[in-house]
């Protein structure tokens, strides 16, 4: 109860024990034998003013804060006025909320022995018989209480709670089949049935569908009626998100942050479930709104700044992720995620100094661990500095190995055996590629990368082959693979079906690679065709000036139109 109905009754019971003092005062004096003035006889104080005189002073021990004195006075008000079910009601709630069930059950068993006791004090009186454990007594006193009044939610819930207990799932989903049928219902009562039928449906998964179905319908039964109160529209959305029905969970979740912009709860909580609700669906453009406004309500949540940048590096926004995830770290220094999350931007904004001091960071707070280690290894191959790199990639294969060996995955090997192939170190780039391989037989990039290197160097030709062919399949749409593809094929003598592929490959290529056009110049130089394969390798020159080779195949007096700068080729 509230403490305006508190007072309210208060005032109340003021009002009628004024009433009763003044009816006192106005019982005339009797005399006595001889004509002296007899004492006056003490008022009699009835049962009910000794009931408001007790709640009143349980409302005082309430207001100081005196819980247990409280509780005693409700208690003592109920047992002299027991025809009052309100009060009733409530001092059973405070009883039971002290964990005084029995006093409460002997005031509810007195309450409902009287003639006319309402479905609402026997649903009260199951409930706590449940709790005492008088199961027998419990499921009687709901029945009755259904019977009288068939809309009594605290009776399904104690039937409910009581049958699932006892594993008589038959049973609680009969009770809420029955409340279900129950007309005019208020949206109070679909919520809590849509509660438990999503609870059954998790004790019996073979029946989780239908279940799940019949909660859904109590819920779009509630909606319909647009309830007002904030706390259950909350409890709504909660069921749709609960049964992953996300598009009707979201607007209502919108809808109470509109409406209550100022309340904490609704702009954290709720927020952070609309959140969750975008981030499952694939809108990280809705998401990163729900976060945006979550910094500006508190620019020191270290969180969200984190999330923020998680959404632009997969929306491959690597400056705009690496200001989150510094911000991040500007209001938690010991974030460690963040570190190496910001480190993984900088690498990808060719920031390899940048990547580097992250990392020197992370090392001096958290010491040397894989990731560490691993992401150095990578910053130091962007700086094409191979040698720095392959000592970090084989310090986090050690770590790895002795701490967690799920970390030797295919994305470790694949690194280290490129980064031992640039090195000139081919058997070692081969073990280690065959090993990623081995960990990802569908690792299409291993299967391009190591088949190529093998056609490029004339070995391994067939297996090279195999390979590619396989990468391919796999995505027959990558110009690159089928470069690599169509130059296993030239360097097995079959140069016309070598050129199909490269032409194919070009086509396929949006940017102009400087490779491929050198590869179709010596396909077309070995097919006899000089003049295709001079205007191939021209092609090439342009998009790579600095390229010796291709002026020796040219000759002394090719000069090529000055072109763009050439992308490294990966």
């Amino acid at each position: 109860m509230t403490l305006n109905q508190h007072l309210c009754r208060t005032a109340l019971w003021l009002g009628l024990l004024a009433l009763a003092g003044c009816q006192h005062r106005r019982t005339p004096l009797t005399s006595a034998p001889g004509g002296a003035s007899a004492a006056p006889k003490p008022p009699t104080v009835t049962a009910l003013e000794q009931a408001h005189a007790h709640y009143m002073a349980g409302v005082i021990h309430d207001l100081n804060q005196s819980s247990a004195d409280a509780v005693e006075q409700f208690a003592q008000a109920a047992r002299k006025d027991p025809d009052n079910e309100d009060l009733l009601l409530e001092v059973s709630e405070r009883l039971i909320e002290s964990g005084l069930g029995q006093d409460a059950y002997d005031v509810l068993q007195k309450a409902t022995a009287r003639a006319g006791a309402s479905g609402e004090l026997y649903a009260r009186l199951g409930l706590v018989c449940a709790q005492l454990g008088k199961t027998n007594k419990a499921i009687a006193a709901s029945r009755t209480a259904l019977r009288k009044a068939p809309d009594a939610v605290e009776a399904y819930r104690t039937l409910f709670a009581i049958y699932v207990q006892d594993k008589s799932y038959a049973q609680a989903h009969e009770a809420l089949d029955q409340a279900g049928k129950q007309p005019d219902l208020p949206p109070e009562f679909l919520v809590n049935l849509s509660e438990m039928y999503s609870t059954l449906g998790r004790l019996l998964p073979g029946r989780r569908d239908e279940l799940r179905a019949e909660a859904l319908q109590a819920l779009t039964a509630a909606e319909k009626q647009n309830p007002s109160d904030p706390n259950l529209r909350l409890k709504l959305a909660d069921g749709f998100n609960l049964l992953s029905q996300r598009d009707q969970a979201a607007p209502i979740y919108l809808d109470l942050l509109n409406r209550y912009p100022d309340s904490p709860i609704v702009r954290t909580q709720v927020r952070a479930k609309l959140i969750d609700i975008y981030l499952r669906g694939q809108d990280r453009t809705n998401a990163t709104a729900q976060l945006e406004a979550m910094v500006r309500d508190n620019p020191s949540d270290p969180q969200a700044y984190f999330f923020l940048g998680s959404l632009a590096s997969e929306q491959k926004h690597p400056d705009r992720a690496a200001d989150w995830f510094r911000k991040a770290l500007l209001f938690k220094p010991d974030f460690e995620p963040a570190y190496y999350d910001l480190a993984m931007a900088q690498i990808a904004l060719t920031n390899s100094p940048g990547a580097l001091a992250t990392l020197g960071q992370a090392r001096t707070r958290f010491g040397e661990k894989f990731i560490t280690e691993f992401l150095t290894g990578l910053a130091y191959g962007a700086q094409t500095n191979y040698t720095e790199s392959i000592q970090h990639f084989i310090s986090a294969e050690v770590i790895a190995q002795a701490t967690d060996k799920q970390r030797l995955n295919e994305y470790l090997y694949f690194q280290i055996g490129v980064t031992y192939e640039r090195l000139g170190k081919f058997e070692l780039a081969t073990d280690y590629l065959e090993k990623c391989l081995a960990v990802a037989p569908q690792f299409t990039e291993a299967m391009n990368y190591l088949g190529y290197s093998w056609a490029d160097r004339g070995e391994n030709l067939e297996r090279a082959r195999e390979l590619l062919e396989k990468a391919v399949q796999f995505e027959p749409e990558n110009g690159a693979y089928l470069d690599s593809l169509g130059w296993a094929l030239f360097k097995l003598g079959q140069p016309v079906k070598a050129l199909e592929l490269l032409q194919k490959a070009i086509a396929l290529t949006p940017e102009s690679d400087a490779t491929l056009f050198d590869h179709l110049g010596d396909i077309y130089d070995a097919l006899k065709e000089p003049a295709q394969a001079r205007d191939a390798w021209q092609k090439a020159l342009r998009l790579d000036p600095q390229n010796l080779k291709l002026e020796l195949k040219l000759g002394p007096a090719t000069a090529p139109a000055p072109g763009p700068t050439p992308e490294p080729r990966p």
